[in-house]
């Protein structure tokens, strides 16, 4: 891949994606596929200003060795030292970026029951503190390709190749091939506006999806909550692109109101393992049953990791017709599928989906209905005829998606 293609694609992270201020530490987190890249990535973050850049490396394999061989005791012990580098964040607030490469099916065999255990007593611990970050920070997720996950999207080429054109796709679908990607960004995110801007006008109180596969399913909105798309500003003030690539218009709804069932339309990759032809049955706003051919059990673990996990916090309006949907590849990765179609998410809500939500305390915001939860896991439900209606506070049906499409 041409370097000056990687570095357009990394200054477009740091400047786009976290738009890291002069003086601001930055966190990147990466897996250890492509470090010539994350090299340049750190170059530019501080091109842009960043006092101090930190990469945390992580490695899939290693992880699979470390819950195979720690004590349950020793995966749920948080030590001192966590706990210090937890405030230091709260004090720093460093920008975060967070660079995906993992295998889809990296942690396979890893015994998921194990890290949903030390998980549930680790999270009641470091939640005040990510309470206190929340919404303060700029962060941003992106991806470079894996060999293992490039192998897993073109099975049919070499190593290389299918490296090479993993980069190709991340790459087009990021806007991040053309001459100026920061130009092309700020075009795209003028018209998610313009898409959400219509949306925050009709006063909407429900969302009703149906589709030819059974799905059949309505979704209460919260009365003072406002739709995003593309960009999204900090409580400090800060505007970032939280997501790159980012096709979505998005609002976190209202727990306890969804009634009826969901088709999956994509595989999900969740916790380093594959769930397919999946579907859930909400009532009273939540999971109630869930059906999958393969890893039903890991869905089912999903659903329970805490009290919030199987109520949504998400539903994300992208069009069947996204340049993502539009390239034919199935990706096998969240940030990528969920940008293809329309997606719903189980877990944690967004705060700054309320309106005047800097006006609110975090527990303000989740009264009014935003989920709480130590999860937030998006799936893929858009299909080529889902419609979309949504009913409006004075009674009125709104089309919103037509035959997978925006209808306006």
């Amino acid at each position: 891949m041409k370097k000056t293609l990687l570095r357009n694609y990394a200054k477009l992270i740091a400047r786009v994606g976290g738009n890291i201020k002069k003086g601001q530490p930055v966190i990147i987190n990466a897996q250890l596929d492509q470090p010539e890249f994350i090299k340049i990535l750190v170059e530019e973050c501080y091109k842009a200003g960043a006092s101090n850049v930190t990469v945390d490396w992580s490695y899939q394999p290693l992880a699979k060795v470390n819950t195979k061989y720690r004590s349950l005791k020793v995966m749920s012990k948080i030590e001192n030292w966590e706990l210090a580098k937890l405030q230091h964040h709260v004090d720093t607030l460093p920008v975060r970026l967070h660079i995906v490469s993992d295998d889809p099916d990296g942690l396979k065999g890893i015994n998921q029951d194990k890290i949903a255990k030390a998980s549930k007593v680790r999270y009641p611990i470091t939640k005040p503190y990510s309470d206190q970050m929340k919404s303060r920070y700029q962060w941003c997720i992106a991806a470079v390709p894996g060999v293992a996950w490039a192998k897993k999207v073109f099975p049919g080429l070499s190593k290389s190749c299918a490296v090479e054109k993993l980069w190709e796709a991340i790459l087009h679908t990021s806007r991040a091939d053309g001459e100026d990607p920061i130009a092309a960004w700020e075009a795209h995110n003028a018209d998610l506006k313009k898409r959400y801007d219509y949306l925050n006008s009709l006063g909407i109180v429900a969302l009703e999806y149906k589709s030819s596969n059974g799905t059949d399913l309505r979704v209460g909105m919260i009365p003072n909550s406002v739709f995003h798309g593309g960009g999204d500003t900090s409580l400090l003030g800060n505007y970032f692109n939280p997501n790159i690539p980012s096709e979505e218009v998005y609002t976190s709804p209202k727990r306890g109101e969804a009634e009826g069932i969901v088709y999956a339309t994509m595989p999900l990759s969740y916790q380093g393992e594959l769930i397919e032809n999946f579907s859930m049955r909400f009532e009273g706003g939540k999971v109630v049953e869930v059906h999958a051919e393969k890893n039903e059990e890991l869905l089912q673990k999903m659903v329970t990791m805490d009290e919030g996990a199987a109520y949504l916090g998400e539903c994300a309006l992208v069009p069947f017709t996204s340049p993502i949907n539009q390239t034919g590849i199935l990706f096998y990765n969240t940030l990528f599928d969920e940008n293809a179609r329309c997606h719903l998410a189980l877990g944690a809500g967004f705060p700054e989906t309320i309106k005047d939500f800097d006006q609110y305390t975090l527990e303000e915001c989740r009264a009014m209905g935003i989920n709480e939860s130590m999860i937030h896991v998006d799936f893929m439900i858009g299909s080529e005829d889902m419609s979309i209606v949504a009913e409006t506070k004075d009674g009125k049906k709104v089309p919103i998606f037509t035959n997978g499409v925006w209808s306006f």
